[in-house]
C-alpha cells in the first residue's frame, strides 16, 4: 500500500467540477474539515488542460509546462501533495510529473517557457514532484481516513441499492499506482462501506467506460451515448438506484444524458448520480443544497432526499416557507 498523506495538501481545482458540479468541491472541503485533513486551495492554480489535451488542442509540451507551474505553486505554499477531484487531472498531472522528472530535454524546454513568461523558473534538479508520492485522487485521501469517516456518519444510506463507476483515467492509465484493484476496482465500494453502505459489488460492465470519450460525446454522439445506454441498461437490470462516481466527466455523461437516453429509448432508468464526495458528505449530514449542490444536477436528487426523510430536508423547508408566507399574506 502506498503512503497517502493527510496534510500539506493542495486541493486541485477542476474546471468540470467548478462549472458542472461545484458541490463536489464543497463536499470534499466539508469532509476534509471533519476528518482532520490539512489542505489549501490556491486561486493562482490553472487548469490541467485535460479537456483540450484530449481534444488535441494542447500538445504535451504545453500541458507539461502548465503542470510545472502548478507544481511550483504547490511547492511555494508548502502543500506539495496534490489531491484532485477529477480522474483526468489525476492522469494528466502524473504523466507530466513523469516527463519532467525523466526527460531532461522536455524539462529544459519547460523551464525556458516559464522563464520567458516572467514566471519563477521551475528547476527540477532542486525540486521535483513525485507522481506516486505527491499526486493523489481525493478518494484515496478518504480511503486513508475511512475509519474516521465511519465514526462521523449521521445519515443512514443503506436503504438504497448502490453501484460504483470507477473512472478510466484513474484505473486504466497508471495501473501500478491504483489502490483497491484494477481489474475489479473497489475504491469507491470501500468508501461506501465506510458510511455503512454495501454496494452490489461486481457487475457486468463495471469496468466499461462512461462513453464520453471527450470529443466522442460531440463528434460521434450516437456511438458515445450507445455505450452510456448499454451500461444504464445493465444497472437497471441490477435494480441500481444510485451510481457513485469519482470523475465529473463521467458524472456529466450519465446525469446530463440519462433523461435524453430515456426519452429516445422510451424507457426509465430512475438512477441517481452522485460523486463519492457528495455521497459521503450526505452521510455525514451535509446540507444537500449548500454543500452537495444538488440543484446543479439534471436528474433530480429531491426524490432521494424525500425517501430519507432528513430533518434538514430543504425541499420541505422551502415548501413550509412558501406556506408560511401565503398565510401571512
Amino acid at each position: 500500500m502506498k503512503f497517502i498523506p493527510d496534510k500539506d495538501i493542495l486541493l486541485f481545482k477542476s474546471c468540470l467540477v467548478n462549472v458542472e458540479y461545484p458541490g463536489i468541491e464543497s463536499s470534499t472541503s466539508y469532509i476534509f474539515d471533519r476528518i482532520d485533513v490539512e489542505y489549501y486551495v490556491d486561486e493562482r492554480q490553472s487548469c490541467c488542460t485535460g479537456l483540450g489535451h484530449y481534444y488535441d488542442l494542447f500538445d504535451q509540451l504545453s500541458t507539461t509546462a502548465l503542470a510545472a507551474r502548478n507544481f511550483q505553486i504547490a511547492a511555494e505554499t508548502g502543500h506539495k501533495n496534490i489531491a484532485v477531484m477529477c480522474a483526468t487531472c489525476y492522469a494528466i498531472l502524473k504523466k507530466s510529473a513523469n516527463i519532467l522528472n525523466q526527460n531532461e530535454e522536455a524539462r529544459n524546454k519547460v523551464n525556458k517557457i516559464l522563464d520567458d513568461s516572467n514566471l519563477e523558473k521551475m528547476e527540477y534538479n532542486t525540486y521535483d514532484m513525485d507522481p506516486v508520492k505527491n499526486i493523489f485522487h481525493v478518494a484515496e485521501i478518504f480511503f486513508n481516513k475511512r475509519d474516521k469517516i465511519s465514526s462521523l456518519v449521521k445519515v443512514d444510506l443503506s436503504g438504497f441499492r448502490v453501484a460504483t463507476h470507477h473512472a478510466c483515467h484513474y484505473c486504466k492509465v497508471h495501473y501500478n499506482d491504483t489502490i483497491e484493484g484494477v481489474r475489479d476496482p473497489n475504491l469507491i465500494d470501500s468508501l461506501a462501506a465506510a458510511v455503512g453502505v454495501e454496494t452490489i459489488g461486481w457487475y457486468d460492465h463495471k469496468r466499461v467506460t462512461c462513453g464520453a470519450g471527450f470529443r466522442q460525446r460531440f463528434t460521434n454522439k450516437e456511438v458515445s451515448l450507445a455505450v452510456t445506454a448499454e451500461k444504464l441498461h445493465v444497472l437497471k437490470e441490477n435494480e441500481v438506484e444510485i451510481l457513485l462516481h469519482m470523475c465529473p466527466n463521467c458524472q456529466m455523461q450519465f446525469d446530463r444524458y440519462q433523461p435524453y437516453i430515456e426519452n429516445k429509448l422510451e424507457t426509465e432508468f430512475n438512477i441517481f448520480h452522485l460523486n463519492i464526495s457528495q455521497f459521503i458528505a450526505l452521510a455525514l449530514g451535509a446540507d444537500p443544497y449548500k454543500v452537495l449542490g444538488i440543484q446543479t444536477h439534471t436528474v433530480p436528487i429531491e426524490p432521494l432526499l424525500k425517501r430519507l426523510k432528513l430533518p434538514f430536508n430543504i425541499v420541505d423547508q422551502k415548501e413550509n416557507a412558501k406556506a408560511e408566507k401565503s398565510l401571512k399574506n
